[in-house]
């Protein structure tokens, strides 16, 4: 399967890397590890994760605070989201 960021997930994850950069070095690239092994997941079995808001399926990310949502269109998984799960829940996708 393919692997798409929309707009907005593209954002969210750089955000949050720059973000865990600044707090200590190394930090956002061991983020940015969680949310790959997570992506690794869904790519090998899209199905695995339930559907949690809408039509979005959530994979939580390991050690961070942070959600993966997406969809899966035809032969294309589809990232939305990679939500801070301490944001407001009105922002969800």
């Amino acid at each position: 399967m393919k692997l798409r960021y929309t707009g907005r997930a593209a954002e969210e994850l750089d955000i949050a890397f720059s973000w865990y950069e600044s707090q200590r070095r190394s930090l956002g690239f061991e983020f940015l590890d969680c949310v790959e092994a997570a992506i690794e997941t869904i790519l090998q079995m899209p199905g695995l994760y339930a559907e949690h808001h809408r039509h979005f399926r959530r994979a939580l990310v390991r050690r961070f605070p942070f959600s993966i949502f997406y969809t899966i269109e035809n032969d294309e998984i589809v990232v939305h989201a990679v939500f801070d799960n301490r944001q407001d829940p009105a922002r969800l996708p």
